[in-house]
């Protein structure tokens, strides 16, 4: 969400992806061609493997998006949220307001002229202005490496709680880099009850889904 450059891991090779103008997917049967822009955005502006993880989690793994309400948080490039709308859903994308010319690009070259209704890119920043945004008006809740930063934990917390309704689930998916990444997972306990759904080894990437009590409604 933080609009600062990073170190990611993963090599030199990672990293040249990552400095690439573009990036190529396949999802939905469809090809995504998604624009970057890391020298002016850093890590808004990049695709991030827990990205392109949850979105073959949301494709293969059994989660129903279709005529689902949808937000995504710190969207950057906006990939999930293209993803999530060719799935089915309504997707409102957020970002920051420095980040959303890049996002709203990447939205409009990437989905069908018929699915761009269903796709509603805005601005938000966590924990300011939040009654913009109904509590409980989402089904679903999309975070890809989000968690990073521990200055912005508590007023992504504050969001997530005023976004959910007991029926919303909430599926984040993140690398662990640092003790303090697992010091919001146990923030987010704090709050919601949290299982880890699937783990990719390959790219060392974790997806965590959350609700609101102990619910463990079928998705």
């Amino acid at each position: 969400m933080a609009l600062v450059p990073y170190g990611g891991g993963g090599g030199s090779g990672a990293l040249r992806g990552l400095h690439s103008p573009t990036a190529a997917f396949r999802f939905a049967g469809r090809p995504i061609r998604i624009e970057q822009s890391w020298a002016q955005l850093g890590v808004a502006a990049v695709v991030w493997d827990a990205a392109v993880v949850l979105c073959t989690y949301l494709e293969t793994g059994g989660v129903d998006l279709r005529d689902r309400a949808v937000i995504e948080l710190g969207a950057g490039t906006g990939l999930l949220g293209i993803v999530a709308t060719l799935l089915g859903a309504r997707v409102t994308i957020t970002d920051r307001a420095a980040a959303l010319a890049l996002l709203e690009s990447n939205v409009r070259a990437n989905l069908p002229a018929e699915l761009q209704p269903r796709a509603a890119v805005q601005e938000l920043t966590w924990g300011q202005d939040l009654g913009r945004f109904p509590p409980g008006a989402f089904d679903f809740i999309l975070g890809s490496d989000i968690v990073y930063l521990e200055e912005t934990f508590a007023d992504l917390l504050q969001t997530l709680e005023h976004l959910c309704a007991e029926h919303t689930v909430i599926l984040l998916s993140c690398r662990i880099r640092y003790e303090r990444d697992l010091g919001f997972l146990e923030m987010l306990r704090g709050r919601f009850s949290v299982q880890e759904v699937h783990y990719d080894p390959s790219k060392d990437v974790h997806i965590y889904q959350a609700q609101r009590g102990g619910r463990k409604d079928e998705i």
